[in-house]
């Protein structure tokens, strides 16, 4: 088989389509956690921890004043800019948070429908051809 042929078999797969529509509404849904982090739930922190921009707090590391916004600290010395790390992990944890329930409920509801499938009564198992036949015989000979 060519490469080509090869690849077209690979990429006309269910699981590849599967996974680059993961790939795109996952982009999107990041997109979307990430609004919600630096939109909605960082002003409300901020605002709770003294009002300022969260993504510009900062440890000065050379002894210099916090009242310097992030970019004038940076060009004045050394800084640790925790900030920013900070918005970024909440944003995983709701990210994360989020897809462990997707997960979860999907989980659930495979377990439901098995369950389901194993309380269904089974149908009996066909009978066989030869038993069939020597029941005929048997029938027939108590004729």
């Amino acid at each position: 088989m060519g490469m080509m042929q090869e690849f077209k078999s690979f990429a006309a797969q269910g699981n590849v389509i599967d996974l680059a529509v993961g790939v795109i509404i996952g982009a999107a849904f990041g997109k979307i956690v990430d609004s919600l982090v630096g939109d909605i739930v960082m002003p409300v922190v901020g605002k709770i921890f003294g009002g300022l921009d969260f993504a510009n707090y900062y440890l000065p590391l050379n002894g210099q004043a916090t009242s310097l916004t992030l970019v004038e600290a940076k060009k004045a010395g050394a800084v640790l800019a925790y900030g920013n790390f900070l918005t970024i992990s909440l944003n995983f944890i709701i990210l994360a948070f989020i897809i462990f329930q997707m997960v979860r409920l999907v989980n659930m509801m495979k377990k439901k429908d098995a369950a389901a499938a194993a309380a269904a009564p089974a149908e009996p198992p066909a009978t066989p051809e030869d038993i069939a036949l020597l029941r005929e015989i048997r029938d027939a000979l108590k004729k």
